[in-house]
């Protein structure tokens, strides 16, 4: 009997002091998922670097992939000022690296290499009028062509769609006597290049090219453009600043040679790599003029 009670008082000593079980820790919050916020959209190329292939109007260009855009607010080219504003157009961005931001299907800004607006510019020089825009650095760039009478704000356009008439005082003359004239003789290429390949091994060659000014005028500042036709692409070159984009070289001046005098030459030469045998190209497009071929 004492033996059953001395069992009962450790039992009842033993549940009295045994440390309480711990507790388990709450579950941890289930985070919320949110789906991220461009699924299902697409978002425009912006600030692209390409080449601009050619120009179709002051303010429509081709890029070297064929992918033809129209500079965003800038207005269709006036009749009286069309072949100027283009020609602006072509010496600005032909065969020229340009960046660009796509706005809305088919319309970008287009920056040149350096930073330049090109809607700003070609408005500051009078070869475009702004589109769309009540203020900013168009209406501040419109202003100031107005101001200096450039381009369509000049002679002959003074602002018009057309030409102003220019007054004239009305004479009464003989006809001229009826003469059998010569054609005129037609004009000559106002430049031409001499392009050789002076070493070909497996897998590549080197060329040596000569850029002649055969106008009248001298050249500042230079661009050779021609297309490759037998997969060749430039490695390295020396005396000029080669890019090349697909098929399409561009070969510019450096800060040493950026004039031609007439009658005067520039040489400059390239390594490059090849799939088969390398070929010269068959034409040369030097700022804007078709070459002759030597």
């Amino acid at each position: 009997m004492a033996r059953g009670h001395l069992l009962v008082m450790l039992l009842l000593l033993t549940a009295c002091t045994a440390e309480p079980a711990a507790e388990e820790p709450p579950p941890a919050p289930t985070p919320s998922f949110t789906a991220p916020t461009l699924v299902g959209k697409v978002v425009p190329p912006q600030d692209v670097l390409t080449v601009v292939r050619d120009v179709i109007d002051g303010r429509t260009v081709e890029f070297v992939d064929g992918t033809r855009v129209r500079v965003a607010l800038l207005a269709e080219p006036k009749e009286c000022f069309a072949k100027a504003s283009l020609d602006f157009a072509r010496s600005t961005l032909l065969a020229t690296s340009v960046r660009y931001t796509v706005l809305t299907l088919g319309e970008v800004n287009l920056e040149l290499e350096d930073g330049t607006d090109y809607a700003v510019l070609a408005v500051q020089r009078g070869a475009l009028r702004p589109e769309g825009v009540d203020g900013g650095p168009l209406v501040a760039a419109q202003e100031e062509a107005k101001a200096g009478k450039r381009g369509l704000w000049g002679p002959p356009c003074e602002g018009s769609d057309t030409s102003k008439p220019v007054p004239t005082t009305t004479t009464t003359t003989p006809p001229p006597p009826t003469t059998t004239a010569p054609p005129p003789p037609r004009p000559a290429k106002a430049c031409s290049v001499s392009y050789r390949i002076t070493g070909q091994w497996q897998g590549g060659f080197q060329a040596s090219v000569i850029v002649r000014n055969t106008g009248t005028e001298k050249v500042t500042g230079w661009s050779l453009l021609w297309t490759f036709s037998s997969g060749e692409s430039v490695r390295d070159a020396w005396d000029a600043s080669v890019r090349q984009y697909s098929s399409l070289v561009s070969a510019s001046n450096t800060g040493y040679n950026q004039q031609i005098a007439s009658g005067g030459s520039v040489q400059f030469g390239f390594n490059g790599s090849t799939r088969g045998s390398a070929r010269p190209p068959t034409a040369f497009v030097l700022n804007n003029v078709k070459c002759a071929i030597e």
